[in-house]
């Protein structure tokens, strides 16, 4: 085909040509969202060195002053063991591993779980070769992503410990370690004997003296985030705060002890996922209902402070996280023989929103304890859940004209918040958004890879 056949083009019109794209927006222009990167991987070394000075771990992609290692999901245990002496070394190995373990104070039960052990021999004297053990020695250990016990399979829990002090109590610790053994002297048997020639190469040592172990425990922390964002605030109606497809409402009653007096309906309003970020606050909203004269009563119990209660209020809203402990896994005289404690890890502040003749209505955060920092989960006997909880407790319940009220509601915790970015990145994990299936029930941890 000759050149003159082909059709002519013409320059593309201005209004088709792709707009040019900056980091920020342009004066005429607003931004509608903003997509969480990826999170750079550390680029600092954990070092731990041994007590004579003769053998190092190195622990690669750390932060340079963390207190420990962190590995998150899915994770590689990537280091390098340095060995400044290698005289009469016959092996090195490096060693993961983790452990769930619950013990029962005064009743003496305990029990464990290996959530995950794997070793690796990294280096082994060869007879018929002379050469000694080399200086410097790489490794990689993927973590696995489950364990499993005579009761199942778990994904593998976050590093944890909590306790519950005085009798009956328990104690329960998940934790997780790296280790390196250089061995010396590995052939010679218990009382010193071996082959004459290893004997006069190297002298004769009972077995496992001399050796250096490195150890060091690690964090594991899985992230998690929510996989729908947090909903724009409820407004009040006439008749206070409604339920929408995006507030699920939760009710409860606090029955009046006064003759002829009429209880109040509470209506408390979370997010419909019930999943939030740890380092977030969590919105609520709650409106009461009654007659003129209930509300009245009740104001001295509010949540919020009055001339009748200046300085304390008896009407609350709490994030509370119970930890179950079951050693025995049995049933004594149709009684479960776990045991557990409750904290509290978040503590609301409530906002007036607004009233009318029937109702009143307050909004409010909750924000969680800083020294929280994973959510909750369930691995073997160990079982960590969390809920929000409205309360209205009386100092003197005979003389306070309603009766104690006390709704709870589960929710579930991630380290991370939503985010529009597609995938999370290396050990990163996202809670699906079905609040019956991973809220109520609350299962084993549910998160997946991306």
């Amino acid at each position: 085909m000759s050149t003159a056949s082909l059709p002519s083009y013409s320059p593309t019109p201005e209004f088709f040509q792709s707009p040019v794209y900056t980091a920020q927006p342009q004066p005429h222009e607003h931004r509608l969202a903003l997509a969480n990167g990826l999170h750079p991987s550390p680029r600092g070394d954990f070092v731990k060195q041994s007590r004579t000075g003769g053998v190092s771990l190195r622990l690669l992609q750390q932060d340079d002053n963390a207190d420990f290692p962190e590995y998150g999901c899915g994770s590689t245990v990537e280091g390098v063991v340095n060995v400044t002496k290698a005289d009469g070394v016959q092996s090195v190995e490096v060693k993961v591993e983790g452990f769930l373990r619950l013990k029962e104070i005064a009743e003496g039960g305990t029990t464990s779980a290996t959530l995950c052990s794997e070793k690796r021999t990294l280096w082994t004297k060869d007879d018929a070769s002379p050469a000694p053990c080399p200086a410097s020695l790489s490794f990689s250990l993927t973590l696995p992503t489950t364990f499993s016990d005579s009761k199942g399979s778990y994904p593998l829990p976050p590093t944890y410990e909590v306790h519950l002090s005085g009798l009956p109590g328990f104690r329960a610790n998940i934790d997780y370690s790296v280790s390196v053994t250089v061995c010396r002297g590995g052939r010679s048997s218990l009382f010193g004997l071996g082959n004459s020639a290893n004997v006069a190469r190297t002298p004769s040592r009972p077995f496992g003296l001399g050796n250096t172990t490195v150890f060091t425990p690690f964090i594991y922390l899985p992230r998690t985030r929510p996989a729908v964002a947090l909903p724009p605030p409820l407004h009040p109606t006439p008749q206070g705060f409604q339920a929408t497809s995006e507030w699920k409402l939760f009710q409860g009653t606090m029955q009046s002890r006064q003759r002829g007096g009429q209880d109040i309906i509470s209506k408390l309003f979370l997010p419909t996922s019930r999943i939030f970020c740890l380092n977030q606050p969590i919105p609520f909203h709650v409106t009461f209902t009654s007659s003129a004269f209930s509300l009245a009563a009740f104001m001295p119990y509010g949540p919020i402070e009055s001339l009748l209660s200046p300085t304390r209020q008896y009407t609350r809203i709490d994030l509370l996280r119970q930890a179950t402990c079951d050693v025995r896994n049995t049933v004594v005289d149709g009684t479960k023989t776990d045991m557990w404690r409750v904290d509290r890890i978040g503590e609301g502040v409530f906002k007036h929103a607004g009233d009318g003749p029937d109702w009143i209505s307050f909004s409010g955060e909750i924000r969680v304890s800083s020294e929280i920092k994973v959510g909750g989960f369930k691995a073997g006997g160990l079982h960590i859940k969390d809920c929000v909880v409205l309360s209205m407790i009386p100092p003197d319940p005979k003389k306070s004209p309603f009766k104690e009220l006390r709704q709870m509601v589960p929710v579930r915790l991630t380290t991370d918040g939503w985010s529009l970015a597609p995938a999370f990145g290396t050990s990163e994990w996202s809670v699906p958004s079905n609040p019956d299936d991973y809220v109520e029930a609350q299962p084993e941890l549910g998160y997946y890879p991306q």
